[in-house]
């Protein structure tokens, strides 16, 4: 299921911080189709890179590439869907703070996981798993609008609770298939353990930066 937008509130202050993360987002994808591979491997994470002190700036710059269209346009939709909501709570600035802490820890524990590898890693997925963690924490019951695409594309409401949950799981268990994988042989895949990171420390922060009282629900 994709989020297209939460029905339940609207944020009181403008998002400020999540409109200039998903427009750096969208002008570092437009440089690397510029810049083409030699781009895209200068600034991604190699966890090997970092574990020998090379190239540090990359535990901040791979937060900003995508491998694609289709890896852009959903990080950014779940950003667009999750963020304002919870910036709304804790301020543009300790939301910005939050968010690269949580990019951090999932590159970290991406590099935990194999310190070793010289696989590129990159994307907005774990700082974005942070904000899902923090969501679910504060507005757990929220309506999410969502489409669907089973058996055709359906529009359909959940709580925040479920799909974020849901998705959770879904990160669990293809970690679970990637350890298994590489065990076998298998090739590089998607950061999902740095996603699972991400997350963890959205979960344990987010009280730590919500401040302000949430936007109130919007009557139906």
């Amino acid at each position: 299921m994709l989020p297209l937008a939460d029905e339940s509130r609207r944020p009181t202050h403008l998002p400020i911080a999540t409109y200039l993360i998903i427009g750096l987002n969208i002008l570092v994808f437009i440089l690397e189709f510029l810049g083409g591979d030699q781009f895209t491997l200068q600034y991604a994470m190699i966890p090997n890179n970092v574990t020998h002190g090379v190239a540090l700036i990359t535990l901040f710059t791979a937060m900003f590439l995508h491998a694609g269209f289709e890896h852009i346009f959903g990080n950014m939709i779940y950003l667009w869907v999750f963020g304002p909501n919870l910036e709304d709570v804790m301020g543009s600035i300790p939301y910005t703070i939050f968010y690269l802490i949580c990019g951090l820890a999932a590159n970290a524990a991406q590099i935990l996981a194999d310190p070793t590898s010289m696989v590129p890693n990159l994307g907005a997925s774990g700082a974005i798993a942070g904000v899902l963690g923090g969501f679910i924490l504060e507005f757990p019951n929220d309506a999410i609008r969502t489409v669907g695409f089973v058996g055709g594309a359906y529009a359909t409401r959940v709580s925040a609770l479920v799909l974020i949950g849901f998705w959770f799981v879904l990160q669990l268990f293809s970690e679970i298939g990637s350890v298994t994988s590489a065990q076998a042989g298998g090739g590089g895949g998607v950061a999902f353990l740095a996603h699972i990171g991400g997350f963890i420390v959205g979960l344990v922060l987010v009280k730590l930066f919500a401040r302000r009282a949430p936007a109130q629900l919007v009557r139906g």
